[in-house]
């Protein structure tokens, strides 16, 4: 019952932020962090960086391909991928 009674009474201050000016409540000289908001980070981020080395010929293919479908290459890389664990999987399932 309190943590709703603390929800209800947090979403009422944002409420009140949204309808005042708090310009003058920020504090340059002490930046805030993330827990001082009560938020956390995930500890594994959603997506990681790699690195990989494709043919030319196959990059510039899927760059037109992602030209065509008028997306970001790495998108279509992503999409791709993903598509093809899932086919996968479901082809070794049997």
């Amino acid at each position: 019952m309190k943590a709703k009674k603390r929800r209800k009474e947090s979403r009422r201050v944002i409420r009140d932020y949204d309808m005042a000016d708090t310009s003058t409540m920020i504090d340059s000289s002490r930046p805030l962090k993330f827990v001082d908001l009560g938020l956390r980070l995930p500890d594994i981020p959603p997506t990681q960086v790699i690195s990989i080395r494709l043919p030319s010929r196959l990059l510039n293919e899927l760059k037109a391909i992602s030209s065509e479908r008028d997306i970001p290459y790495q998108a279509l890389i992503k999409l791709l991928l993903s598509e093809s664990v899932s086919h996968y999987k479901r082809r070794s399932s049997f």
